[in-house]
């Protein structure tokens, strides 16, 4: 018996000690690994971390796809805080340049599966980012700022389909491109409006090229059928831009996706 209480009290001893070395790798884990993590989406990179995983901050990049050499930095410095507990995740995300405020998500768990929420928040970006998508980016060399504001965006599970609900508003700003001598061309709006079929709206607010569209998200992706066109005495200057893209039909230009 003592034999047996000496050997179950170095196996409690041991699955402890091992349980604390565990732990603490998990603690004090590299940001590294994060960036390790983010780089299978193949559209975002983390370079040069710092920190850990739960506190750390890196250059965030954007970035056009496997094979693809387009990149562009979306932020000089993000810094996160990873922060645990019963009910799920949360990530705080402050960027210097462009977050005014903190953002907040939050990955928690319904019935249905696994729910993301977006606390309310505004952040300003630099239209340029985008180029670091690649095509058509790259080709359309935007410029100008882009403000994205969203309220109640939450994304989770109902049975087998992704519910998306609350809204986001991403406003272009003196947008200019490459293929245009207008500069800026005009300022637009995108919105995007959950429920059971998440809805996506572009608009003009001011300036001489003249967008609008609408579409929906469908299981099988975006559907968006919209048109651009140029304000009058405004055609030449505009004419590279309209022939790239899409599909000319008079003085207007087609623009399919989905």
């Amino acid at each position: 018996m003592p034999a047996a209480r000496q050997a179950s009290g170095w196996a409690l001893a041991t699955t402890a000690a091992v349980l604390g070395l565990l732990l603490g790798l998990a603690w004090f884990a590299p940001a590294r690994w994060l960036a390790a993590a983010v780089a299978h989406s193949q559209v975002v990179q983390l370079e040069s971390p710092r920190g850990t995983l739960w506190s750390g901050s890196a250059r965030l990049w954007l970035v056009g796809g496997a094979g693809s050499a387009d990149r562009a930095v979306l932020a000089p410095r993000l810094h996160w805080q990873l922060q645990p507990s019963w009910s799920g995740v949360s990530l705080v995300l402050r960027a210097d340049c462009c977050t005014p405020q903190p953002l907040r998500l939050t990955l928690g768990w319904t019935d249905g599966g696994p729910a993301l929420k977006l606390d309310d928040a505004s952040s300003h970006w630099p239209a340029e980012v985008l180029i670091g998508l690649g095509t058509p980016w790259n080709t359309l060399q935007p410029a100008g700022r882009m403000a994205l504001q969203t309220q109640g965006l939450a994304l989770g599970w109902r049975g087998q389909r992704l519910h998306l609900s609350g809204s986001a508003a991403l406003e272009l700003q003196d947008l200019s491109s490459a293929l245009s001598t207008l500069q800026p061309m005009g300022s637009y709006q995108v919105k995007l409006v959950g429920g059971e079929q998440p809805a996506l709206n572009l608009s003009t607010l001011r300036g001489d090229l003249l967008l609008s569209g609408q579409g929906q998200w469908r299981p099988q992706g975006l559907q968006f059928r919209g048109e651009a066109r140029a304000a009058p005495g405004r055609e030449d200057a505009l004419a590279n831009f309209l022939n790239i893209v899409g599909k000319r039909d008079g003085a207007r230009t087609l623009i399919s996706l989905g």
